[in-house]
């Protein structure tokens, strides 16, 4: 998905339009997942027949005291407002006891974000347009053709004058060779991962020994061993430490990451610290052809990072920056998902990444999936309410329809069509403070803006993020994040706000998270 602003900024001559590559408003973002409302309101309905039970023993017990005449009283009540004792109080205290058992035991410690650290390139790694088309040029395998659609991109993509490329191929500009190799890029990954997992664990006050749980993503660059160990190696960590690396996952990485991280802290009896890493290596990645569908990926990805300290631990609500209150993710499984964002070789034997015509229909699609999943979690009930009636409405009108063109009455039946409501999209706004739009390009941004209706101060986080460090995959919505936190004065960080991030990723996936600002 990351890919789709580079696709929408193509010449004239090809045919693509950039409104084309924008996200449309769908049906499916106005549907109401009821299973998913159900299960976020089930649990308040529960404690709500537990408090009326509870009420009805102690009304029982402590108002029909003996006296005569409070219990004539309390028997005009009872008849009054037709309150049976259906259960004798012993049994009704025994049910309320084991279901209170049940509900703790199923009660799952809140996830916590102690702190996260997002990497701050050095002025040497930066470069501008001009210079990233004059890296290309000294690659020696680009046209001018090439050369020429890769400025045009680059002109076109939202991206600043000093982003970030690896010094392996930055070096090429003082007139050395361009050195991919397995060590150059090891090198670069060493210096982005243990810049931001230092910083992280700094700000959450965590010894590395400390960590139980290491989840490190990067998705086009898997070494041997992995850059997990690389991390446990270079600080230290436990021997008995649980650590996953994640590869091949695209942009959306990093919230399947903390998903995961998630689920391993739950099953720690006792809590736990876990540490994520999300970051891409640009240096072995350089494609050297010169088919067009392959060249994005040149002007698309910059060097960056992030490490993140999650933990169940209670104690830690009081430090904690923010709580984790839900997480998405939507997975494409048809073949047309499974090639849209693909790696292969182009005809010459070049290696690259290339993107299918079908993208912008996929990741719309799966986006309004993610966010039917999520809605019922952060949507108030008056934005689901209308989605509910709204369907409800227009369902009659297509019964009512069917049954008078049974009865030949087409003219009424056009009639009773054209009188039903329009789906209503809910206003994710509502629900939600602060948006972390994964920043995979300019168009990207401005479909989602369209999409859900947001205010120019609600893409402003990703805009920025693309502009100061470009598409840093993964980890680009923590850049984001980070903006928000330190630098946004049109729509500044409260205690209590929501936050969301959103990201796409091959395969094809949408992912999202929702935090609480503590």
């Amino acid at each position: 998905m990351s890919r789709v602003m580079s696709e929408s900024d193509m010449s004239a001559n090809e045919g693509v339009n950039h409104r084309d590559y924008t996200v449309k408003r769908s049906k499916l973002i106005g549907l109401i997942n009821w299973s998913h409302v159900i299960g976020t309101f089930a649990p308040h309905a529960f404690i709500l027949a537990l408090a009326a039970s509870a009420g009805q023993l102690i009304y029982n017990y402590a108002l029909n005291g003996g006296n005569p005449v409070r219990e004539e009283f309390i028997k005009v009540l009872n008849d009054a407002i037709a309150q049976p004792m259906i259960f004798t109080a012993g049994v009704k205290t025994s049910l309320i006891v084991t279901a209170v058992i049940y509900y703790l035991a199923r009660m799952d410690n809140p996830v916590y974000l102690l702190n996260f650290a997002t990497f701050e390139p050095p002025s040497s790694w930066k470069v501008s347009h001009d210079q990233i088309v004059e890296m290309m040029r000294r690659q020696e395998c680009f046209s001018e053709e090439s050369l020429s659609f890769m400025k045009r991109i680059l002109a076109r993509s939202g991206t600043g004058q000093a982003t970030a490329w690896p010094p392996g191929i930055v070096q090429c500009l003082q007139g050395k060779p361009t050195d991919n190799s397995i060590e150059g890029s090891r090198k670069e990954a060493e210096t982005v991962v243990t810049d931001i997992v230092e910083k992280a664990l700094k700000k959450a006050k965590i010894h590395p020994k400390e960590v139980d749980i290491l989840v490190v993503n990067c998705s086009l660059f898997s070494p041997t061993p992995s850059l997990c160990a690389m991390v446990i190696s270079k600080f230290g960590m436990r021997s008995d430490i649980q650590s996953f690396n994640l590869g091949g996952m695209g942009c959306s990485a990093s919230l399947i990451s903390i998903d995961l991280a998630k689920n391993l802290l739950q099953r720690r009896s006792r809590g736990g610290i876990a540490l994520v890493v999300s970051t891409e290596v640009i240096t072995p990645n350089l494609y050297h052809g010169n088919e067009r569908g392959f060249l994005l990926q040149n002007t698309l990805f910059r060097c960056g990072g992030a490490a993140m300290v999650l933990t169940n631990k209670l104690s830690a609500g009081r430090s904690a920056m923010y709580k984790l209150l839900n997480t998405v993710r939507v997975q494409g499984t048809g073949e047309v998902d499974y090639q849209c964002v693909y790696e292969t070789q182009d005809k010459d034997g070049h290696r690259g990444v290339t993107l299918s015509k079908d993208i912008v229909k996929v990741a719309g699609k799966c986006m309004e999936k993610n966010l039917t999943t999520l809605g019922p979690y952060v949507l108030p009930l008056s934005e689901q309410i209308p989605v509910g009636l709204t369907l409800v409405a227009r369902a009659l009108c297509k019964m009512f329809g069917k049954a008078l063109i049974k009865m030949h009455m087409e003219g009424a039946a056009k009639k009773i069509g054209s009188m039903a409501p329009k789906h209503y999209v809910p206003d994710f706004k509502r629900g939600v403070d602060h948006f972390c739009i994964h920043a995979g390009g300019r168009a990207v941004i401005d479909g989602i803006e369209k999409n859900l209706n947001l205010e120019l101060f609600h893409t402003e986080p990703s805009r920025a993020a693309l502009y100061n460090y470009g598409n840093t995959s993964s980890s680009s919505i923590w850049y984001e994040l980070q903006y928000i936190q330190d630098q946004q004065k049109s729509n500044p960080l409260k205690k209590g706000d929501r936050i969301m991030q959103v990201a796409f990723g091959s395969g094809f996936k949408c992912t999202s998270g929702v935090w609480l600002k503590l």
